[in-house]
C-alpha cells in the first residue's frame, strides 16, 4: 500500500511525553509521512502544564494555507488547540478540504489544569465535531464537551453534533484492575477491556490518538484501526520509562504487532 501522509495539528510539550512529539514518533512507528502545524507553545514537563502559548491566529493562518496548498494530507489529526480563534479558522479550512478529520480534545492537563474555557469548548462542539470521522476523548472530556454529567450520554451528544463515531476512553477514572474503552457510533458500540497498568502516564492519550490516526489513513474499518491502535498504545505503556519526576512515557519505539 502507498504510504499515507498525515497533517498532525497539535501543541508542542518540551518533555517530548505528548503532542506533536507524540504524533510525530508514532507516525514514525507506523511507517506513515507527516506534516506538522504547531497550535501553541507550553511551559509544561512530566507533572502538569503551567502556561499555554497559543499561536497568532494570523501566523497559523498563513503556515496552514500554503501547506494545504503544497500537500494534500490523508487525514487531519488535532489535538491541543488552546485558542477559539484557532478552532474556528480549522472549522473553515478543513470543511473544504476533504480528508477525514480525527480529533483528540486536549481540555484538560494531566495534572489537572484547564486547557480550555467556554469559549472554545463551544467552538469545537460547532466547527470541528461536525467535521470528524473520530473523537477520542477521555471521560471527563467527554462530560465537557457533550455538557452532561453521564459520559455515555455525553457521547451521544456528540454524536448528534455531527462526529460519526467516538472513543470514549476510560484510564482516566478506571475501577478495579482492567480499563474499559469503548467504540461507539449512531448505531453500534464496541467494548474493549485491557489490565490496568501500574503507573500514570504523560501522553497516552495523544499516543493513542495518533495511532488511530495512522491506521484509518492506510485503510483500515474503523472497529480494526482502533483495535489495533489500541494494542500497540497498551504496549507502549507496558513498556513506558520515568523519564522525569512525574508521570511515566509511553515507549513509542515499541514493534507494532503483526
Amino acid at each position: 500500500m502507498n504510504t499515507p501522509t498525515l497533517l498532525f495539528i497539535g501543541g508542542h510539550d518540551p518533555s517530548g511525553g505528548a503532542g506533536l512529539q507524540a504524533d510525530l514518533e508514532t507516525a514514525l512507528g507506523h511507517d506513515c509521512r507527516a506534516a506538522s502545524l504547531v497550535t501553541c507553545l507550553t511551559a509544561q514537563d512530566t507533572r502538569n502544564v503551567e502556561v499555554v502559548y497559543p499561536q497568532p491566529v494570523e501566523a497559523f493562518s498563513r503556515q496552514l494555507d500554503l501547506l494545504l496548498a503544497d500537500i494534500q494530507p490523508d487525514l487531519v489529526k488535532i489535538g491541543l488547540l488552546g485558542d477559539t480563534a484557532l478552532a474556528q479558522l480549522l472549522g473553515s479550512r478543513l470543511a473544504t478540504l476533504g480528508a477525514p478529520v480525527l480529533l483528540d480534545p486536549v481540555l484538560a492537563a494531566g495534572g489537572g489544569r484547564a486547557m480550555a474555557d467556554r469559549a472554545l469548548i463551544e467552538a469545537i462542539r460547532g466547527e470541528l465535531l461536525p467535521l470528524c470521522t473520530l473523537v477520542t476523548p477521555n471521560r471527563r472530556e467527554a462530560r465537557l464537551l457533550g455538557d452532561a454529567a453521564e459520559p455515555e450520554l455525553a457521547v451521544r451528544k456528540l454524536l448528534d453534533l455531527g462526529a460519526r463515531q467516538v472513543l470514549l476512553t476510560g484510564a482516566d477514572e478506571a475501577e478495579g484492575e482492567r480499563v474499559r474503552n469503548r467504540l461507539l457510533g449512531r448505531d453500534f458500540s464496541k467494548t474493549f477491556d485491557y489490565p490496568l497498568l501500574p503507573h500514570p502516564y504523560h501522553g497516552s492519550g495523544c499516543t493513542l490518538a495518533a495511532a488511530c490516526a495512522c491506521r484509518l489513513a492506510y485503510g483500515e474499518p474503523i472497529e480494526t484501526a482502533v483495535k489495533h491502535a489500541q494494542d500497540w498504545t497498551w504496549r507502549c505503556l507496558e513498556q513506558g520509562i520515568p523519564l522525569g519526576r512525574g508521570q511515566w512515557l509511553p515507549n513509542r519505539r515499541t514493534e507494532i504487532p503483526a
